[in-house]
């Protein structure tokens, strides 16, 4: 690893990250103050790894700031919190996080579960960009283009998209699609598969044709 953004208002914690994980040759960029890391990710994150992120945070707090990271970026991100109940860490997995750790920790924990997470990103992210026919979708930025122009998804039809364009010309279930953008524990409808379907294909317009329903089956995402 070679930089990590740390987002922590506890300047005693920071240093103390900050030195365990120069030992390590991990440089470890500090913000304590949610509203300078809000603008810092408006600006750009590229330079970082990955982002270790408390929630209880002066101005902007760190779920706000996990959503802001989830729309433009899929750096790594684990929360670093003293806050353990049981919503809060179901909360954190749901707005994206990699991981969610519960202070008090074992540094050398932290390090392995950050090299951990940042060795899978590198692993995947020479390919950043899927395309299928017209459609083409980065995974880095979380954009989508149909036929040329980009298009805005909401994030269960990004997921859904993605997840298509990751398994082209599969035939892909409906419990496929639960499991991987709603979760194993969903009790709902599968018929919430073909409310989302409708919608993404809504919004790919001509594009939305590579989407095949296969009654019964599931769908199929191909080239024409």
């Amino acid at each position: 690893m070679n930089k990590i953004l740390l987002i922590e208002d506890d300047t005693e914690m920071c240093e103390i990250i900050r030195h365990y994980f120069a030992q390590k040759g991990t440089a470890v960029f500090a913000v304590q103050h949610g509203g300078k890391a809000a603008g810092l990710i408006r600006e750009g994150i590229e330079d970082y790894e990955l982002v270790l992120l408390d929630i209880m945070l002066p101005e902007t707090d760190g779920f706000t700031l996990c959503r802001m990271l989830r729309r433009q970026s899929d750096i790594p991100v684990i929360f670093i919190t003293a806050r353990g109940r049981e919503e809060d860490i179901l909360s954190g997995y749901d707005l994206g996080c990699d991981d969610y750790i519960v202070k008090p920790f074992l540094l050398s924990v932290l390090y392995s579960k950050c090299e951990a997470l940042v060795r899978r990103a590198g692993s995947i992210a020479e390919k950043t960009t899927l395309v299928c026919g017209s459609i083409t979708l980065d995974t880095r930025t979380l954009r989508c283009f149909a036929a040329g122009t980009e298009i805005e998804l909401p994030p269960k039809e990004f997921a859904i998209l993605r997840y298509l364009l990751e398994h082209e010309n599969w035939v892909v279930s409906r419990d496929a699609l639960l499991d991987r953008v709603w979760g194993c524990d969903y009790f709902g409808s599968d018929r919430v598969v073909d409310s989302h379907i409708k919608k993404l294909r809504k919004a790919l317009g001509s594009a939305s044709v590579q989407i095949r329903t296969l009654v019964g089956r599931g769908y199929k995402l191909t080239k024409e």
